[in-house]
């Protein structure tokens, strides 16, 4: 009985861990590692395992970073079931899908590039028909609902209250006498955020895997977050400028929406014409607007006296490439909601190249940028960048606001262990260095819990809880 840690272990993206039981190995994620294109080529890598060997795949919710490399292990010989909350499996459809078609996208500029240089073409990552095999191996559940995924291995699916469809893993462990609950806590939202529900309090654990993204800091006050962007929209009015917000297609970019209908009147957006120029987001949005049951209390109230969201009446939905293009013309009062999240690819591209080199525009970074991305620089005050190949001036005004991160921070992360009784030990992944060191330090001085550090390959045995590996730091 142990659990190995491959991915997201030391880093925020690539989530991937499997669970030895008996004869049985479980997968829980299998992400893309995201950020600089040096650390995107690790995806091409062989897994550290033989994907025929797993028998199942749990899948915590549909962002990229926890379900991207899902094509990849099918392509390389898994075959087994993919378990997942219903809203995810709807959700990860249009996610893989599209990552495939970037990834077939890129592999063929590329190719192109090569040859003229006289270079072998490369294949993709994976292809769309990867992702479509891996599709069809999805299997939906409700919250709540124990599943017996192999002989000895049950799990049950909570709100994490992170995306829709974002679960808490509840796993039950039965090994000869042996019996053991381990949480896998996924990603976890914020308390009191908008649409989705709060991350739900789990009683007990032998074990929990937690997540650190956050783990170092506290989000401003999500009040003050709105007036700040209420500030930026009036200010961007007064120069006539445009607001870029890149936005993940997936949770952000609903919120965004959801923020900017309730304050339509406020912040006068009837004066501008508001873009969600991503084909991802607006099939995400048509999902998000399907699954009412998981709305928190203010969302269902709203949707049950409007019938739908807040209203945005001069909301411009661009899927078509040609519509996209059409923005780029557009010199002022254009309010442009566009993926990629961390500007790592994407229309953000296009419009941040038409527009971040002009002082009288705004950029406002909503979520979470990792290492290496675009948006990470952008955050960090470069003033010039690169973007397709030419060197950008950075003029525009650069917010971050990380008020509306979908992660819960440091108070959040703390609040939802103290809700397990007895403090189980806590093995912390999906967090840089820095704010897993900050969010363990947190837990042992508030909770004098046992808490470790994780990197790839450390192995945990689950009928002892400790480690049998030397690459852990443990407090």
């Amino acid at each position: 009985m142990q659990l190995e840690f491959f991915g997201a272990a030391g880093e925020v993206t690539g989530s991937c861990h499997i669970l030895r039981v008996g004869n049985h190995q479980v997968l829980f994620d299998c992400g893309l590692i995201q950020g600089s294109r040096k650390q995107e080529q690790r995806n091409y890598r062989a897994f550290p395992f033989d994907p025929k060997s797993i028998d199942a795949v749990v899948l915590s919710h549909a962002h990229i970073d926890h379900s991207g490399r899902l094509p990849l292990l099918v392509k390389r010989g898994y075959s087994g079931p993919i378990h997942a909350q219903n809203a995810t499996t709807d959700l990860a459809r249009i996610l893989l899908q599209d990552s495939a078609s970037l990834n077939q996208r890129d592999a063929e500029n590329e190719n192109r590039r090569r040859a003229r240089k006289g270079l072998a073409a490369i294949d993709p990552l994976y292809t769309v028909d990867d992702a479509n095999a891996a599709l069809r191996l999805l299997k939906g559940y409700r919250y709540g609902e124990p599943i017996e995924i192999v002989s000895g291995v049950t799990v049950c699916f909570r709100d994490a209250g992170h995306i829709m469809g974002s679960a808490i893993v509840e796993i039950f462990l039965s090994d000869g006498s042996v019996q053991r609950k381990i949480v896998f806590g996924g990603d976890l939202g914020q308390y009191d955020a908008p649409i989705l529900n709060d991350p739900t309090t789990i009683n007990d654990a032998d074990l929990v895997l937690m997540e650190s993204t956050y783990g170092g800091r506290s989000h401003r006050d999500r009040a003050l977050t709105e007036a700040e962007i209420g500030e930026v929209i009036a200010d961007a009015a007064a120069h006539a400028g445009n607001i870029l917000i890149p936005a993940f297609a997936v949770g952000r970019s609903q919120e965004v929406l959801y923020m900017l209908g309730k304050h339509f009147e406020e912040w006068d957006l009837a004066r501008w014409r508001v873009f969600l120029d991503s084909p991802l987001a607006i099939e995400a949005s048509k999902i998000y607007w399907d699954h009412p049951h998981l709305y928190d209390d203010e969302a269902t109230k709203l949707r049950r006296r409007i019938d739908e969201m807040p209203k945005l009446e001069n909301l411009h939905l661009t899927p078509s490439v040609a519509e996209s293009q059409v923005i780029n013309r557009v010199r002022n009062g254009a309010l442009i909601i566009a993926g990629s999240g961390m500007c790592n690819g994407g229309r953000i591209l296009h419009h941040l190249k038409h527009n971040a080199w002009r002082p009288e525009c705004h950029v406002i970074i909503v979520g979470y940028q990792a290492k290496g991305s675009l948006g990470r620089r952008l955050v960090d005050g470069n003033r010039f960048v690169k973007i397709h190949g030419e060197t950008i001036r950075i003029a525009a005004t650069v917010h971050t606001v990380g008020g509306l991160s979908a992660h819960g921070d440091q108070g959040d992360l703390a609040r939802w262990y103290g809700g397990i009784e007895n403090k189980p030990p806590v093995f912390l992944v999906h967090g840089e260095p820095s704010a897993a060191d900050a969010f363990k330090e947190k837990l042992q001085s508030e909770f004098q819990s046992e808490v470790s550090l994780t990197k790839p390959g450390l192995t945990v045995d689950l009928k002892t809880l400790s480690p049998i590996s030397s690459l852990i730091r443990k407090g």
